[in-house]
């Protein structure tokens, strides 16, 4: 689960999931350099080499910085810590974005968006004159999943 909770659900911290390990980041890469290599093998001794040689590099390159662009992307972490009559909403994105939330507990509102938001289930926290959104980067069912858990956190005496 790309969420879970610490010290006795008073810190959560929230990642992206991750379909592609670095192990399989490589296996990748391989592949298609195997691949694409397999046709070129023909042409070993043929001046047609070279001409296909730089369009086969090309795509290795492109795929290659598409995926790290994509892992670059994903690094997300998101920390809501509940302390006393305090909560804080962290979340440290890519290309080295921080954005911080504080709100007295009390004031905390919790609220998902089962249609209308930028995702089905879209959960919000709003007080101090701000709404910000949580696990936006979750599928729906951990979305679903986290909500009752994040009331039952919040709705506990302080």
């Amino acid at each position: 689960m790309p969420y879970h909770w610490q010290d006795d659900h008073h810190q959560l911290d929230l990642t992206p999931h991750r379909s592609l390990p670095p192990g399989g980041f490589a296996v990748v890469i391989g592949l298609f350099f195997i691949l694409a290599m397999v046709p070129l093998f023909t042409m070993l001794g043929s001046p047609v080499l070279w001409g296909l040689l730089p369009f086969a590099l090309i795509a290795l390159a492109a795929l290659w910085w598409a995926l790290r662009r994509s892992y670059r992307d994903g690094m997300i972490l998101e920390r809501l810590s509940i302390t006393g009559d305090d909560c804080t909403l962290l979340r440290d994105g890519p290309r080295n974005q921080h954005h911080e939330w504080r709100c007295n507990r009390y004031w905390v509102r919790l609220q998902v968006h089962e249609t209308g938001g930028r995702v089905p289930h879209y959960i919000t926290l709003s007080g101090n004159g701000r709404e910000v959104e949580i696990g936006a980067f979750l599928s729906e069912d951990e979305r679903k999943a986290l909500y009752p858990e994040l009331r039952a956190v919040l709705s506990r005496p302080i």
